[in-house]
C-alpha cells in the first residue's frame, strides 16, 4: 500500500486515478485523440459516402430524363415519318383524282361509252402505277397452283388432266400484297382432279 501522499491531490495520484507518470497521461490523450479523429473519420467517410449517394442519384435522373426526352423524340419522329410517307402516297393519287373529277362533271349527252370506259382504263391505270411504285402487288393467280397464304378459293371446278389438280382456273377478285404484307387474298376458282 502507498503512502497518505501518493492519494493526495497532487501526489502520485493513484488513489484518485490519475497519474502524474508522463507516458500514462500521453497516452489517454492518445486515446482521446484516436477516439475523435475515428469520429471524425466516421463523419468524413459518412458524408462522403452522402455525397456519394447525391452524386449517383443526380447521374440516375439526369440519365432517366434523357432517356425520357429521347423517347419523346423518337416517337415523334416515327409519327413525323408516318406523316411524310402518307402525303408522298397522296401526291401521287391526285393527279388519278383530278382525272375521276373531271369525269365526276362530263356531260353524258354529249359524250360516248367509249370515250368514258376509255378515260376510266386511263384513270387505273394511273392508280396502279402511282400505288405500285408505294409498294403495292396485285396478286392474279390464274394458271399457278393454289397458295392458301395468298389465295382463297371460292369455288372448284373439275379436270381431267391430274397435273391441273390444284392450278387456279379463274380470279373473281385480285388479291394484293403492300410491302409484303397481304392486304388480302385473291379470290379464286381452283381446279380439282377426281381421278
Amino acid at each position: 500500500m502507498g503512502s497518505p501522499d501518493d492519494y493526495a491531490p497532487g501526489g502520485t495520484g493513484q488513489g484518485d486515478g490519475q497519474s502524474t507518470d508522463p507516458t500514462f497521461g500521453d497516452a489517454a490523450a492518445v486515446a482521446d485523440d484516436k477516439a475523435t479523429g475515428a469520429a471524425d473519420a466516421g463523419r468524413t467517410e459518412t458524408s462522403r459516402g452522402e455525397s456519394d449517394v447525391a452524386t449517383e442519384r443526380d447521374k440516375y435522373l439526369r440519365l432517366a430524363a434523357e432517356y425520357d426526352n429521347y423517347r419523346k423524340r423518337a416517337a415523334k419522329e416515327r409519327q413525323d415519318a408516318g406523316s411524310r410517307a402518307q402525303a408522298d402516297l397522296v401526291r401521287q393519287l391526285v393527279e388519278a383524282l383530278d382525272d375521276v373529277a373531271r369525269f365526276a362533271h362530263i356531260d353524258p349527252a354529249t359524250t360516248d361509252a367509249g370515250t368514258i370506259v376509255q378515260g376510266v382504263d386511263m384513270v387505273e391505270k394511273k392508280l396502279l402505277k402511282a400505288l405500285g411504285n408505294a409498294g403495292l402487288e396485285i396478286i392474279n393467280p390464274v394458271g399457278e397452283t393454289f397458295d392458301p397464304a395468298l389465295h382463297e378459293a371460292v369455288a372448284t371446278e373439275p379436270t381431267s388432266a391430274r397435273e391441273d389438280d390444284h392450278v387456279v382456273s379463274r380470279v373473281y377478285q385480285p388479291g394484293y400484297v403492300f410491302k409484303s404484307q397481304l392486304l388480302r387474298p385473291a379470290r379464286v376458282v381452283v381446279k380439282q382432279w377426281n381421278g
